[in-house]
């Protein structure tokens, strides 16, 4: 395809020859031969100069809707990389948000608590369905040792199993190796939360004859030795009294969200005289 340089030099030299030819007859005016041959000129000349006016008209709009094209293009090109920085600068304002709502929440704990607590990240979580355990950024260096109760303001997470200089690793109440001592806070009859698959916890060794209801709020009983009394574990949420048997059957769903579980506070010297009472 030619260039609009190549065009307009063709176009040009096109003129020129034809605007040769009709100022060379330009003497012959004062005759009726030259107004002739002049006319005849002017009339072959036109139609060419016409096409010529009309394709240069033509190739200039086409240059420049085609730049206009081209500018348009780089300018949403920039307009989606704004966009797009918007929405990542959105999405990190919104975490932010959220982080410190949590972080308040914990900042309160912190204050209202008796105890002494230290702050965590959870940066891993064990992949094994077997096992309900989580690595926290917080170890031995910062005065964590095997034991330590694990806390969120819902509730209580864990404690640790194992702690190095940097990190540490804590077991779920959801984990089937874990029990802690509880009391169903109403009655103040006692049973072990003992952790069972899908996220739940069986409140075992409850007897047939106590009155436990769906909704019950069941809190630890600081028995144990681990948790201090009265932390929240979970509520009620079924009850199956057999015939039959010296226990009934208790299922406990947890006042923690285990599936969001990303900062929590460990407990690291509950005060004595709140352990056991």
């Amino acid at each position: 395809m030619f260039s609009k340089k190549t065009m307009v030099a063709v176009g040009a030299v096109v003129l020129i020859v034809l605007y040769t030819i009709v100022f060379s007859f330009a003497y012959l005016r004062h005759s009726s031969v030259g107004d002739t041959a002049t006319r005849s000129a002017l009339f072959l000349a036109s139609p060419f100069q016409a096409a010529f006016s009309s394709a240069m008209n033509f190739m200039d709009d086409i240059w420049t809707h085609y730049f206009f094209l081209i500018s348009v293009s780089r300018e949403n090109d920039e307009l989606r990389k704004k966009l797009a920085r918007a929405v990542n600068q959105n999405n990190r304002c919104r975490e932010i948000e959220l982080s410190n709502s949590r972080l308040g929440e914990f900042v309160k704990l912190k204050n209202q608590s008796p105890f002494n607590l230290e702050s965590a990240e959870v940066i891993a979580k064990d992949s094994s369905p077997w096992y309900k355990t989580v690595i926290i950024n917080k170890g031995t260096d910062d005065g964590v040792t095997a034991g330590c109760p694990v806390i969120v303001p819902e509730g209580i997470v864990g404690y640790v199993i194992n702690a190095s200089g940097k990190d540490s690793k804590v077991l779920l109440i959801i984990d089937r190796n874990s029990s802690v001592d509880a009391l169903v806070q109403r009655t103040r009859s006692r049973g072990l939360a003992q952790g069972i698959t899908r996220g739940l916890c069986r409140f075992d060794f409850a007897l047939r004859k106590l009155d436990i209801k769906i909704g019950d709020n069941v809190v630890t009983s600081g028995f144990d030795g681990i948790y201090p009394k009265g932390l929240r574990i979970g509520s009620v949420s079924k009850v199956i009294r057999r015939n039959s048997g010296l226990f009934q059957d208790v299922e406990l769903t947890p006042y923690v969200d285990f599936s969001k579980l990303e900062e929590v506070m460990i407990v690291l010297s509950p005060p004595q005289d709140n352990v056991g009472e």
